[in-house]
């Protein structure tokens, strides 16, 4: 959920400050740019997964900071509700098996926190959203205990000045209200990280955007919400509805949102933190003592407090990340589109298709992003998101087509080209990425799986066939076959 703070009111001259600040991190962090001060040697690749909490029944386990202090390790950090923890991956190169590194690693911690945490009555489930989360459960009484998801909430319904409404229209319709923000804690998703030069920067994330209504078809697993069917990708219009801090008003006059897809390809990674100082007034307006100027001319790495503070409360489904690691900077795009699970093993395969795909898209003679406009980008996106496995998207040089035909028949190869750059053995490419190809070939990933074992409940109450679903879900989740071979 990004940096720290703590809990506190903001006066007028607050802002004020945070608002100046921030625009000297920009102009430092240009300066930075200009005079290539970042790490661009030798790029890692890192990944997070953000689980859910559940009982013995299936139902929600407010009990993530129980969880947390049984489970006892620093992989493993709170999350914004309750029932959410997240574990970071330590980052890795693919050429060295980064890959099976993520995969091993992820397993061997997953089977740990489950043991520790069920002692407590809290079980670990992958899915994007709960689907037996209830009404009951979106109030102010089931946030964390960090006082940064408090005062985010605060300041969100502040600058809304109403509560928040969900409204989705899918395969069922859902219309409910929620005074906080507790709808976004629903929504667990996998992040990827591929760290890259700032020269390379524009062309991996408009890479990663133009795929990532693809990303989101084969691998979308969120139909639920409130125990209705909705999207197949349910996350995509909760998330955004759920941290809107504009009005009605405001989004008739086209202020852009905080769940954001942009507007454009950029040229620079500059663009988007430009963006966001120009285009978004601070949630967290809080300011720290370091000079970054003085830091920088003193030959030091300057920390840019405010910038990423910042930047970590606008949720664009492919985030610029600036950061330091051993005293040096570097830059990252942060792939946040796809919702956890099923399993560690469709987990990997996700992380093998995105950076395979956009290693070929990003060092491919005639860039992808030159041939198609960014709005046709967008409504595949969204496309994608409601339909899932059987959504149709517009592909440049092919026009309307379903997109796991293009997967099988173009993606695919260029994602093995693309670990095959990495430095991927062919023996992992081929693993990883057949259980992309299974899904395709079988129109099969988790959300199909799910929505169908809730209908072989038949007439059963929908939240007694949601947790007799989940309950088969989360011990299939634990034999970690891939989620096309369940019966």
């Amino acid at each position: 959920m990004g940096e720290e703070v703590d809990a506190q009111e903001f006066s007028r001259a607050d802002r004020t400050r945070h608002r100046e600040k921030v625009r000297r991190n920009l102009d430092v962090f240009a300066r930075m740019l200009r005079e290539e001060r970042f790490d661009t040697d030798d790029p890692m690749t890192g990944l997070e997964v953000e689980l859910n909490l559940v009982d013995e029944a299936g139902d929600p386990a407010l009990k993530n900071a129980e969880a947390l202090e049984a489970i006892a390790s620093p992989d493993f950090q709170t999350e914004l509700g309750q029932f959410n923890i997240e574990i970071n991956g330590a980052p890795a190169k693919i050429r060295d098996g980064g890959l099976t590194t993520f995969e091993e690693s992820l397993r061997r911690s997953l089977n740990d926190a489950e043991q520790k945490s069920a002692e407590i009555g809290a079980h670990m489930v992958m899915i994007g959203i709960l689907p037996t989360l209830a009404e009951g459960h979106m109030g102010l009484d089931s946030l964390s205990a960090n006082p940064r998801y408090k005062l985010l909430s605060e300041q969100i319904l502040n600058a809304r000045g109403e509560d928040i409404t969900i409204a989705i229209d899918g395969t069922e319709r859902l219309r409910t209200t929620a005074d906080s923000i507790v709808p976004e804690a629903a929504c667990t998703s996998t992040q990827f990280h591929v760290q890259t030069s700032p020269d390379q920067f524009a062309a991996y994330w408009n890479a990663s955007q133009a795929i990532a209504a693809v990303q989101v078809a084969v691998a979308a697993n969120s139909p639920y919400l409130l125990g209705k069917e909705l999207w197949r990708e349910t996350r995509i219009p909760l998330f955004e509805q759920a941290t809107d801090t504009r009005s009605e008003e405001l989004k008739a006059q086209g202020v852009r949102p905080r769940v954001w897809f942009g507007e454009r390809w950029i040229t620079s990674v500059f663009d988007l933190f430009e963006e966001n100082v120009r285009y978004f007034p601070a949630l967290l307006p809080v300011s720290d003592d370091e000079d970054p100027l003085e830091v920088l001319e003193a030959g030091g790495t300057p920390k840019l407090a405010e910038l990423r503070l910042h930047n970590g409360t606008i949720y664009r489904w492919n985030r610029p990340v600036y950061d330091v690691a051993g005293g040096v900077p570097h830059l990252r795009v942060e792939n946040r589109l796809l919702a956890a699970g099923p399993t560690v093993a469709d987990t990997i395969a996700n992380a093998a298709f995105y950076f395979g795909l956009v290693r070929a898209l990003v060092e491919s003679e005639r860039p992808l992003w030159s041939q198609m406009s960014f709005s046709a980008a967008e409504e595949n996106f969204h496309v994608a998101a409601r339909q899932g496995i059987d959504a149709h998207i517009y592909w440049p040089g092919v026009g309307q087509v379903r997109a796991t035909e293009l997967v099988l028949r173009r993606l695919l190869p260029m994602a093995r080209e693309g670990l095959a750059s990495w430095g991927a053995s062919q023996e992992e490419s081929d693993r990883l990425l057949g259980i992309i190809e299974q899904r395709c070939l079988l129109s099969t990933n988790g959300a199909e799986w799910f929505v169908q074992r809730v209908q072989a409940e038949g007439n059963r109450d929908r939240y007694d066939a949601l947790r007799a679903s989940l309950l088969d879900y989360r011990e299939r989740m634990h034999t970690n076959e891939p989620a096309h071979t369940w019966d």
